[in-house]
């Protein structure tokens, strides 16, 4: 089975955004006829949201049947149900409330003000994933893991120099102490991250630039999270102009 990492580079953000919701629609699609259902882990972040509104926005959008396609997150702020800065909420505005899904499809991490404290949501996140797990795991089959990538070089909420970062055993961590607000939150470890068939990094502005080269280049993870992410078989980095600014010319793609 390889193990690639692929960096294709777009014209500009807009072009990231539509280039890699076509091709979302036709690797979900291609998966359903190989294997009839398909698992899903969502990103925060502006350029994912920008992703998902693509999607809505694409003619061959219903191409899919989303009632084969089960939603996850990759980390969620510890904030309300209906807070604007929830990645659930955006995810839910930008594409998942115009779509023929059923509810039951969409799993979400537990809100601030649904009654649990942070570590109950942390095992009833864990015990929502293993009720899903394939066998021999604890884990379902993740086919497509979209991720962002911050200045930072974290991912979902794994930030340098933290614990996270090197957690090897635990499927979802709570979170306390990030840098970015808010300071608590739920994520995915690295172990449960790198168990997806595909990992796919959107990433767009100069800001990124640094982060991803020192990835590329062979950075630790606890320097750089976004370095010990890889997906089982490929690994895309989906990035613009701005964010390829240092990223050797043997390793990109141009898409334009």
């Amino acid at each position: 089975m390889t193990n690639e990492r692929r960096v294709l580079v777009h014209t500009d953000r807009a072009a990231l955004a539509a280039s890699v919701a076509a091709r979302f629609i036709t690797t979900t699609v291609d998966l359903l006829h190989e294997q009839g259902e398909v698992n899903v882990v969502l990103a925060g972040g502006s350029v994912a949201i920008e992703v998902l509104e693509a999607v809505n926005a694409s003619a061959a959008r219903d191409t899919i049947d989303w009632g084969l396609v089960t939603f996850w997150w990759g980390d969620e702020r510890w904030v309300p149900k209906e807070h604007p800065d929830r990645n659930e909420r955006q995810a839910r505005t930008a594409l998942l409330d115009h779509i023929q899904i059923p509810e039951a499809n969409i799993h979400p991490f537990a809100a601030s003000d649904e009654g649990v404290d942070l570590d109950t949501a942390v095992e009833s996140y864990a015990a929502l994933l293993e009720s899903a797990s394939i066998e021999g795991t604890d884990l379902p089959r993740f086919d497509i893991t979209f991720l962002g990538v911050g200045p930072d070089g974290h991912v979902a909420s794994l930030f340098p120099h933290q614990a996270g970062i090197r957690e090897h055993s635990k499927s979802v961590l709570a979170v306390r102490n990030s840098p970015k607000p808010p300071a608590e939150r739920l994520s995915l470890s690295r172990p449960a991250l790198n168990s997806s068939r595909c990992v796919w990094m959107v990433l767009a502005g100069p800001d990124k630039a640094s982060a991803l080269g020192l990835a590329l280049a062979g950075a630790s993870r606890d320097e750089v999270p976004v370095a010990g992410i890889k997906g089982r078989r490929y690994t895309n980095f989906f990035v613009d102009r701005e964010a390829a600014a240092e990223v050797p010319e043997n390793l990109t793609a141009s898409t334009f």
